[in-house]
């Protein structure tokens, strides 16, 4: 793991932002595709401004979230909503968006087609991802009742996943996809998250500390 430390968050955001603009542009002109993973809530939307105007081929750019709430658009948790609002816009509105939501009462129920739809673009060209206090990353929560699942080799693309944190029903890539990305990116403010950040190394166990499981390669961003 190396971790980057700046001034504050305007400073990192910038910086996250040029990183992964150059990421995608290096694989796009090695392979002529790339794909981008990124979180939902608020913490990475300057990133997502920034992006969307960075001059890159985003045509040939698949856009994905690493997990999402099992929420329709119209809500406002959802995830998708955010990401169409804040990074497919400008020169991304090009990019092509991979969903993590279908309109089904469960992740189950859209479990087969969605994973289908992500799978033909992996392995992931650069997956930036957050992390909450509780040490989750994705929407692979302590005590979630995949939890295991989500860690196994083979585990698969996606997995439902509820836990007693998330008031509705997650769906999450699971490690292996994440931790399979070219390049891995982990963004983080505060001290609050800088101590579940430490705690997390000292115990390195995924099942008490989901995020230790992809630290390991990864590029931590922490800014006061």
């Amino acid at each position: 793991m190396t971790l980057i430390e700046y001034q504050n968050k305007d400073e990192m955001m910038q910086a996250i932002a040029s990183r992964i603009q150059a990421e995608l542009a290096e694989a796009l002109s090695k392979t002529g595709s790339a794909t981008l993973a990124v979180p939902g809530g608020t913490t990475p939307g300057p990133i997502f401004d920034a992006l969307s105007v960075a001059d890159i081929e985003w045509a040939n750019v698949a856009v994905m979230l690493g997990d999402e709430r099992w929420v329709p658009e119209s809500s406002e948790r959802s995830n998708t909503a955010l990401l169409k609002a804040r990074l497919l816009q400008n020169k991304a509105a090009a990019a092509t968006l991979l969903p993590l939501y279908a309109e089904a009462p469960t992740p189950e129920d859209k479990l087969d087609e969605l994973s289908a739809g992500i799978e033909k673009h992996l392995p992931l060209t650069v997956c930036l991802m957050g992390m909450g206090a509780d040490m989750h990353t994705a929407s692979i929560f302590p005590e979630a009742d995949l939890l295991a699942e989500a860690f196994a080799p083979d585990a698969p693309v996606l997995l439902p996943m509820r836990a007693p944190g998330a008031p509705e029903p997650r769906i999450t890539l699971s490690a292996r996809v994440l931790k399979g990305a070219a390049n891995r990116h982990i963004v983080i403010a505060g001290d609050e998250k800088r101590a579940a950040l430490e705690r997390a190394q000292t115990l390195d166990d995924p099942m008490q500390a989901p995020v230790s499981a992809v630290l390991p390669g990864a590029t931590v961003h922490w800014a006061p």
